[in-house]
């Protein structure tokens, strides 16, 4: 028999309190348009997207982490000293070590909670909130912070027609604590590690040790390029809209509601067409509010959930108590979807 006493956590868990950060720079379509040949009709065509924000220098993973988690923290009514853990998801912070989240946590005055990265690309949001909602329930925290945060901008090719135009920078924050009834569902989560080819980085790191130019890609100009998020846009198209409409309903399906009992859908804005194409594979009443950030924040890939969320709640399209359903998915091929509350 055991000896080890059980563990003393919440019945439940919630999401208490939302907060984002976007860069000030706006860069509508027109800029993007001096690197790749193409048009301004043929982008929001295809993706939805008219602006995205980029981040200026001092506008750093952790600054931008900085000021969404004070946000989410007063929107909770909560103090950073009562934080037990700060998850941060991203891939675009390029210390490999230490983790980010350690930063962030003493610079917004936490005192010395539990602090890691993750990286589950446009799906990290879902499985830090899954992890964050373990944590208050298995009592090693009560508050945990769950940042995604992105500088997508640091990691995109200006000269790639097909991708130069999706990505954008900005930081998402929720505030995760007890609760008596269930506000965060079971969590449909997954990988298809046979796809990982689809959505991936140029080139690793470590290339640039070898020395040699001939193994690295080159600008127009003969100079090397910088690695950056390539992808097979058909099929990832494909797999989201039909695969992932599949998880979606999982978790509807797990939550034990359907999808009249939604109030809200909060996809990954990777998007438009796709978040379109899942509204209507899913069969979405009318009543239910679609988050549509992609439009001017691009796609923000661990931070977009977040970030969606907390405009839909700021210009009233959706209110507390709401009930949503949220859904994550990218390179990896990885995903997390869930029901939850908003707070």
């Amino acid at each position: 028999m055991s000896k080890i006493k059980p563990s003393q956590g919440a019945p439940y868990a919630r999401i208490m309190g939302v907060g984002g950060y976007r860069p000030t720079r706006v860069v509508p379509n027109e800029v993007i348009l001096e690197t790749i040949d193409s048009s301004d009709e043929w982008i929001r065509s295809r993706s939805g997207i008219v602006t995205r924000h980029w981040a200026s220098d001092e506008e750093t993973v952790a600054a931008m982490s900085v000021e969404a988690a004070g946000k989410a923290l007063a929107d909770a009514g909560i103090t950073a000293g009562e934080v037990d853990g700060v998850i941060v998801s991203t891939v675009s912070h390029f210390q490999q070590t230490p983790a980010v989240a350690t930063e962030i946590a003493d610079k917004i005055g936490a005192k010395k909670p539990a602090a890691f990265d993750i990286s589950a690309g446009c799906a990290g949001f879902g499985y830090g909130l899954t992890l964050a909602k373990g944590m208050v329930v298995e009592g090693s925290a009560k508050y945990v912070l769950v940042i995604g945060v992105e500088r997508l901008s640091d990691l995109t090719d200006l000269e790639d027609r097909a991708t130069a135009f999706l990505f954008g920078d900005g930081a998402g924050a929720v505030v995760v604590g007890p609760a008596q009834e269930p506000h965060i569902g079971p969590t449909v989560w997954g990988s298809e590690g046979d796809k990982a080819g689809t959505i991936k980085q140029t080139v690793p790191w470590d290339r640039f040790r070898i020395g040699d130019v001939s193994q690295l890609p080159l600008d127009s100009k003969g100079e090397v390029k910088f690695p950056a998020i390539t992808q097979e846009g058909q099929a990832v198209f494909r797999w989201a809209v039909f695969e992932m409409a599949k998880v979606a309903q999982q978790a509807l399906d797990a939550a034990g509601i359907t999808a009249d009992d939604l109030d809200v859908f909060i996809p990954h804005q990777a998007n438009m067409r796709i978040i379109d194409s899942m509204v209507k594979t899913l069969k979405l009443p009318e009543h239910v509010t679609v988050a549509r950030d992609v439009e001017t924040t691009g796609n923000t890939s661990a931070a977009s959930i977040p970030l969606a969320m907390e405009r839909l709640l700021a210009t009233g399209q959706a209110k507390s108590g709401d009930t949503a359903l949220v859904i994550g998915f990218g390179a990896g091929l990885v995903y997390a979807a869930t029901v939850v509350t908003l707070p």
